[in-house]
C-alpha cells in the first residue's frame, strides 16, 4: 500500500470516489425525529412500548413522539423532518440509511466504532486507512484533515493512525476562526524566510536519514521526515485554501454563518485541492446528546441544514460530487421512549440507541433518492436490511477502489483491516 511518500496509489479496482467528506454530528442523532418517521409513536404516545420499555444507557419511559411533521421531499418521495427543510430538498442525491447498527451504547464505544471500526481505542481511524491505502493528491497539504473548533468527546484517539505509520493520522485543525493565519497557528517562522526554512527542513532531514540508517524500518523516524516535509509545503498552499474570503460573497452566503458552516465549506475546498479525507465535526463535546430535551435538536438543525444542503449543492454545480462520497451522520441514535432517569431535568429527551439509527450518504456513486432498510414500528431497532458499521465501512472503502479485504496492516502477529473480520458492501446503495 502507500509508501511514506504518501502520493496517490493504485487501487485494487476502478474507484467511484476519489474523496470522503465526513459530516459528524457527535452526540447522537435522533434517527425518528429527523429521517425515520414513525407514525406508531403518534398513535402509541406515552404507552409502554410492546415487550417494555428499551434497556439502552439509562433509564427510559413511555413511547414519545416526534414534536416534529415530516414531509415527502423531491421527486423521490423520502419523508424528512421539517427540521432540515434544505436538505429536503436536496434528497434527489441521498440515500438515507436507516437500518445502521452497533452494539454498545456508551459515546466512546460507538464513536471509536463509527471512526476506526472498533469499539476500543487503539485502532487507526478511516481517514488513515484511506491514506494509507490511496495516498493523496496534493503534497502541500495533509492526506486527512479534521476540522472541530475544540475537539468531540474522546479527541484525537478519533482520528489517529494508531499502529499505521504516523504519517497517516488526521491534522486537527480549530475551525472557530475565520483568519487563516489563526486557523494554522505558527506556519511561516517569524524570523526566517522560505529559503533559510528549505536549508533547515533538508538539514533535518539529512539528520533524521543519517540515524534512520542505523535503524532500519524506524516508522516513527520516517514519518517524522514525511510530517517536516508536509509542514514546510503547507507554507505554500494552506493559508490560500482556508481562506474563505476567495469565495464569493454568494457561496459564502448559501453555507452560512458558524464554525459548522465553515467546516463544511472548507471540506469542499479541501478536496478539491486533492485532499483524500475531511471529517467536519459539529461542535464540540457532544452537542446532539439531548437527554433532556429533543426539541434542542431544532436548533441544531437550524445550524447544520443549510450548510450541509449547501455543500451538496456546491459539489455537484462544481462537478466534484460524483467523486466525492459524503457520509452524515452519529455515533449512534436515540431511544423511541422518553428518558426518565434521575440525570435529567426535563423529561422530553431521548436516550442513547445503537440498535437502530439513520447514516446518510451521498455522491462518490451513492444511489440517490433512495431509503435502504429499516427499524421496527416504533424506531428502536434495525430489521430490514440491517446494516453494521462494518458494512457503511465496506462500502465506503469498495467506492473509492479499495478490497477492504486486501487493505491490511501487519502488526502483533496478525492482519489487522478498518472492516476487522467482517463487514459486507452494500451493493443496493450502489448506482
Amino acid at each position: 500500500m502507500a509508501a511514506f511518500g504518501a502520493t496517490a496509489q493504485r487501487t485494487h479496482h476502478a474507484p467511484r470516489a476519489k474523496h470522503v467528506i465526513f459530516l459528524f454530528l457527535n452526540g447522537g442523532l435522533s434517527q425518528v425525529d429527523t429521517f425515520d418517521p414513525k407514525p406508531a409513536l403518534s398513535k402509541y404516545h406515552g404507552s409502554p412500548m410492546p415487550g417494555g420499555n428499551p434497556r439502552t444507557e439509562r433509564t427510559t419511559g413511555n413511547l414519545l413522539k416526534s414534536p416534529f411533521a415530516f414531509q415527502r421531499c423531491g421527486q423521490s418521495g423520502i419523508e424528512v423532518s421539517e427540521i432540515f427543510p434544505e436538505l429536503g430538498r436536496t434528497i434527489d442525491d441521498v440515500c438515507v440509511i436507516r437500518s445502521t447498527h452497533t452494539a454498545n451504547p456508551i459515546h466512546e464505544s460507538c464513536l471509536f466504532m463509527m471512526n476506526s471500526g472498533d469499539i476500543q481505542a487503539g485502532r487507526p481511524s478511516m481517514g488513515s486507512w484511506l491514506t494509507y491505502g490511496l495516498g493523496t493528491e496534493n503534497q502541500n497539504l495533509p492526506g486527512f484533515l479534521v476540522l472541530c473548533p475544540g475537539v468531540p468527546v474522546v479527541g484525537p484517539p478519533l482520528w489517529n493512525s494508531a499502529f499505521l505509520p504516523a504519517a497517516f493520522q488526521g491534522t486537527h485543525i480549530r475551525n472557530d476562526e475565520k483568519d487563516p493565519a489563526k486557523l494554522i497557528p505558527n506556519l511561516r517562522g517569524a524570523q526566517a524566510g522560505s529559503d533559510r526554512q528549505r536549508r533547515q527542513v533538508d538539514l533535518l532531514a539529512r539528520l533524521n536519514q543519517l540515524h534512520a540508517a542505523e535503524r532500519a524500518g524506524d516508522p516513527e523516524l520516517e514519518s517524522t521526515i514525511q510530517s517536516m516535509e508536509v509542514a514546510f509545503r503547507m507554507q505554500t498552499e494552506a493559508l490560500e485554501v482556508f481562506d474563505l474570503k476567495k469565495e464569493p460573497e454568494s457561496v459564502r452566503a448559501e453555507y452560512g454563518e458558524g464554525d459548522f458552516a465553515r467546516g463544511c465549506l472548507l471540506a469542499r475546498r479541501l478536496v478539491e485541492h486533492g485532499v483524500r479525507m475531511v471529517q467536519v465535526y459539529y461542535g464540540n463535546g457532544q452537542p446532539w446528546d439531548n437527554h433532556d430535551d429533543i426539541m434542542v435538536h431544532k436548533k441544531l438543525a437550524a445550524k447544520s441544514d443549510r450548510p450541509i444542503a449547501a455543500l451538496l449543492r456546491d459539489l455537484k454545480r462544481r462537478g466534484l460530487l460524483g467523486e466525492t462520497l459524503v457520509i452524515i451522520g452519529s455515533e449512534f441514535g436515540r431511544t423511541p421512549s422518553v428518558e426518565n432517569s434521575a440525570a435529567v431535568s426535563v423529561q422530553n429527551g431521548r436516550d442513547h440507541n445503537p440498535y437502530g439509527f439513520t447514516t446518510l450518504m451521498a455522491g462518490g456513486g451513492i444511489r440517490g433518492g433512495t431509503v435502504y432498510g429499516g427499524t421496527d414500528d416504533f424506531g428502536f431497532k434495525a430489521v430490514d436490511k440491517p446494516a453494521h458499521v462494518h458494512d457503511l465501512h465496506a462500502t465506503a472503502l469498495h467506492l473509492l477502489g479499495l478490497d477492504q479485504t486486501r487493505l491490511t496492516y501487519r502488526y502483533s502477529g496478525r492482519d489487522f483491516r478498518l472492516t476487522d473480520v467482517a463487514g459486507n458492501v452494500l451493493k443496493e446503495i450502489i448506482a
